[in-house]
């Protein structure tokens, strides 16, 4: 009867608001306004991320895992110190007549809150962090930044992943962006979760066993170095977010310091991170239209 229940409310919830069926209303945040193909499963939601009346990116929510399984934004400079970690909700996850705005955990957390999404408690004396998929500092104003403290932006991701090889990533982009970008820069950042048995926090959260991500610069310098040329105008890379992560695509260099061994990162082309994407989920996946060769933006 509880699966029915579900059944009925994710049904209803597809009908309406920024909880969407196809990202219709945030589609600037996808190359050639086109999400990636491959990644539809009936568990999987589209989210357009709204904040003070304003879309700042998408996210595909997996309502079983409790977590993101990407989420999609165009890069910016960040203007500003990181904000305070304020935790919001999506609300109509819960109830699909909800106000779309995301908004502010209610305490205590409402039953079909907690039904539906994920919530502080969940994290708490888990050892792991709350894992930005769009991370603030890939936002440049102030409540763009904001939204991305979102739980339907989150996942659970090991410390040394989350302010180590994974930080490491983010600057390394943010850089290749503001060096050799001529336009905008399109990322879509997701996780893959363990091949057998999941792993979950608080028996609720799914932990992934890799992140990915990938981004898509369509208009680039013509005069790039030798060094950058095989990184325009796709470029990719998945990373371990757990020591007991399997060694089939990233394997481990010992010889790393302490602190940052076996959560490798390894950067890849757009092409072998999606054969990688493809085996792991059993379905072909492109994740940007073209494969970032054609469209307006060249």
């Amino acid at each position: 009867m509880r699966l029915l229940l579900f059944f009925l409310v994710w049904c209803t919830v597809q009908t309406l608001g920024e909880v969407d069926l196809n990202f219709s209303k945030c589609s600037e945040f996808f190359y050639n306004r086109s999400p990636p193909k491959g990644l539809t499963r009936t568990e999987y939601q589209p989210i357009c991320q709204r904040f003070r009346n304003q879309y700042h990116f998408a996210s595909l929510y997996d309502r079983v895992r409790r977590t993101p399984l990407f989420s999609a934004y165009v890069i910016s400079v960040p203007d500003g110190r990181r904000p305070k970690s304020t935790w919001m909700k999506e609300p109509q996850l819960s109830f699909s007549r909800a106000d779309p705005e995301m908004r502010q955990f209610g305490v205590p957390v409402d039953q079909n809150v907690l039904e539906s999404q994920a919530v502080p408690d969940d994290y708490r004396h888990s050892n792991y962090t709350k894992g930005h998929l769009n991370p603030s500092m890939h936002m440049n104003s102030s409540e763009s930044r904001k939204a991305t403290f979102t739980l339907t932006n989150i996942v659970p991701q090991k410390a040394g992943s989350n302010s180590g090889t994974w930080n490491i990533l983010e600057n390394e982009v943010l850089k290749r962006f503001k060096s050799f970008c001529e336009g905008p820069m399109y990322m879509i950042t997701g996780v893959l979760p363990y091949a057998s048995v999941g792993r979950h926090i608080n028996n609720r959260v799914g932990v992934p066993e890799y992140l990915w991500s990938a981004y898509c610069c369509p208009s680039y310098r013509s005069d790039l170095p030798e060094s950058a040329r095989h990184l325009f105008p796709t470029y990719a890379a998945l990373g371990r977010n757990d020591p007991s992560s399997g060694e089939e695509f990233v394997p481990v260099n010992v010889s790393a310091k302490r602190a940052m061994r076996h959560y490798d990162v390894r950067q890849m082309s757009l092409t072998s991170l999606e054969g990688i994407l493809a085996q792991r989920l059993n379905s072909p996946v492109s994740l940007f239209d073209g494969q970032c060769l054609t469209g307006p933006d060249q």
